[in-house]
């Protein structure tokens, strides 16, 4: 028997605001436990919510990219239901009138993923289980900080299709600045649905739902899971599929059941009574969208034709905001494309493995890192000090200019200077002499290393080559 896995998305990112969509408590991640409440965040009664205008465009934005109908009205609801990380007892969200509805995104295939809905809702706290003391904390920091919940159509039949989506949306929501997308820190979480059918058949089989899978590896391994325990099921009869909400262990790599899957009517929506509807009409629509950045896939365009780069290094820096940011704004100061990228993916990146920091992290003043690139370009400093350079403004925020001066790492060039070094150099390494001159040029390398070591790396390597040559000769 041939089956066929059906799957829907409902992915929830959180928007980049500076408070929660409610209250002016602050919405960044990191702060300590429950440092970013309020009485109206805790759900303390006699505190009004505020809805927050930002959010309300961040979510219009998303929208835009994904090519959705932006509703002329949207309302906020209430969903009832008790768990310890809703504070209220109740979510306020989008159920009868979304801000969005009917929008696409299409993979590379050609094939259109089409989204059912994009609606604004407020997120839950946190639960942070304790295995030795068996207790379990609550953090709401994270209670009432806006997100977006992404509703796809049950399009999607591999993990693969599911993994090029996510990305697509990621780069699309990232480059426009509606939120930064990290899954490692929960702004974008992916929950499936998922069924499994004979491939003949046009009924969906029974669908379960998988909570708490927060990599693109994970939602790999818990598909494949999920498909092969439906299938045999279906097979074997060793279990009765019901439709649940299951939670993913990616460490031992399975599903367990949670709860029986909800259906609408257990959450008793009814509008929000405290919250007036939300008139959206075309002039505020067209603004948002005439201040939304270059996308990815034009920014892609744009480095390989305008600039002329090539596609390895475009689709590198056009698929991450952050360099593609750093880029930009580098090259605003120093206007040679290639110079640029090629800093960016060697001494750049390298630096952030070096101090062990994430790309989306590591940031830089734009104007420092193209004066580092135009004192190499100009030969005032080699390539191996501009990588020192660099580090230090990433660490310390330096000036270029003046730690160059104050620790006189500006390149020798002085032949004099250079011809002894090497002579001394080549007194030192007979040897290696020798061997070079029976035809070995492996140690050639050697020797230029010695004599960069000799001029403390300050030597013009272009110009220790061609002495070091001539005098072996």
């Amino acid at each position: 028997m041939q089956y066929e896995t059906v799957m829907g998305l409902e992915i929830h990112v959180e928007l980049s605001t500076e408070s929660k969509l409610f209250c002016s408590c602050s919405a960044k991640f990191g702060a300590e436990p429950n440092e970013n409440v309020c009485p109206a965040c805790a759900g303390m009664p006699g505190f009004p919510a505020v809805v927050n205008k930002k959010a309300v465009e961040l979510g219009i934005a998303a929208g835009l990219v994904t090519n959705c109908e932006i509703a002329s009205v949207m309302t906020f609801d209430k969903k009832n239901y008790f768990y310890p990380d809703l504070p209220t007892g109740f979510q306020i969200t989008q159920f009868f009138a979304p801000v969005c509805t009917n929008g696409w995104v299409e993979l590379e295939s050609g094939k259109r993923i089409t989204i059912k809905q994009i609606h604004i809702e407020e997120d839950a706290g946190k639960l942070v289980h304790e295995s030795r003391s068996r207790k379990t904390l609550i953090d709401f920091n994270r209670a009432s900080v806006p997100l977006i919940e992404i509703v796809s159509n049950p399009d999607f039949n591999t993990a693969e299709e599911v993994n090029e989506y996510l990305e697509k949306l990621r780069l699309l929501l990232s480059f426009a600045g509606i939120s930064d997308c990290k899954m490692q820190e929960g702004s974008m979480r992916c929950d499936i649905n998922i069924s499994v059918r004979e491939k003949s058949a046009s009924e969906l089989g029974v669908r379960t739902e998988l909570k708490n899978i927060n990599s693109l590896k994970s939602i790999t391994r818990a598909i494949e899971y999920e498909s092969q325990r439906h299938i045999d099921a279906l097979e074997t009869g060793s279990e009765k599929l019901i439709q649940e909400t299951r939670s993913w262990d990616d460490d031992i790599g399975i599903s367990s059941s949670m709860r029986e899957k909800e259906e609408a009517a257990d959450y008793r929506y009814f509008p929000n009574p405290e919250l007036l509807p939300i008139r959206i009409d075309r002039d505020w629509i067209e603004k948002i969208r005439a201040d939304l950045p270059e996308p990815a896939h034009e920014k892609f365009e744009r480095m390989t034709g305008e600039l002329g780069l090539p596609a390895y290094d475009s689709k590198i820096i056009s698929g991450n905001q952050n360099l593609s940011r750093i880029f930009d704004g580098t090259l605003n100061h120093f206007n040679k494309p290639k110079d640029v990228s090629n800093w960016i993916l060697g001494e750049f990146l390298s630096v952030a493995k070096d101090l062990d920091i994430n790309d989306d992290d590591l940031n830089i003043d734009a104007i420092k890192f193209a004066q580092i690139i135009e004192f190499v370009d100009m030969g005032k400093i080699n390539r191996s000090v501009g990588k020192k350079v660099l580090l230090q403004v990433i660490k310390d925020d330096i000036d270029p200019g003046k730690y160059i001066e104050d620790n006189s790492l500006a390149m020798v060039n002085d032949t004099g200077l250079l011809e002894s070094a090497i002579t001394e150099v080549l007194a030192e390494n007979a040897k290696s002499v020798d061997e070079y001159k029976a035809g070995s040029q492996k140690v050639f390398g050697f020797l230029v290393g010695q004599v960069m070591k000799k001029t403390a790396g300050k030597a013009d390597p272009k110009v220790v080559n061609e002495m070091l040559r001539k005098m072996l000769e």
